[in-house]
C-alpha cells in the first residue's frame, strides 16, 4: 500500500496515511472530518559516490555522451 500525504480541509491538519487502491474516503485523525485532500509528495534523490560530479578529464566535452 502506498503512503500518501493529506491535509484536512476542516482543521488544516497534515497527516500521512497508508491507502489501498479501493479507498475513496480518508478520515482526518484529528477531527474525524472526511473533507481531506491528497497533497503532492516531495521525494529526495541521493547520489552514490562522493558527490563529485566533475568529469574525470579536463578536455571540453569529456564525460558527455557522444563526445570523446
Amino acid at each position: 500500500m502506498p503512503l500518501y500525504e493529506y491535509e484536512c480541509k476542516q482543521c488544516a491538519y497534515k497527516f500521512e496515511e497508508l491507502v489501498s487502491s479501493n479507498v475513496t474516503t480518508v478520515v482526518c485523525p484529528r477531527c474525524s472530518s472526511t473533507e481531506t485532500r491528497k497533497l503532492l509528495s516531495v521525494f529526495a534523490a541521493t547520489t552514490s559516490g562522493g558527490g563529485d560530479t566533475a568529469p574525470s578529464c579536463s578536455r571540453p566535452g569529456c564525460g558527455r555522451p557522444g563526445f570523446s
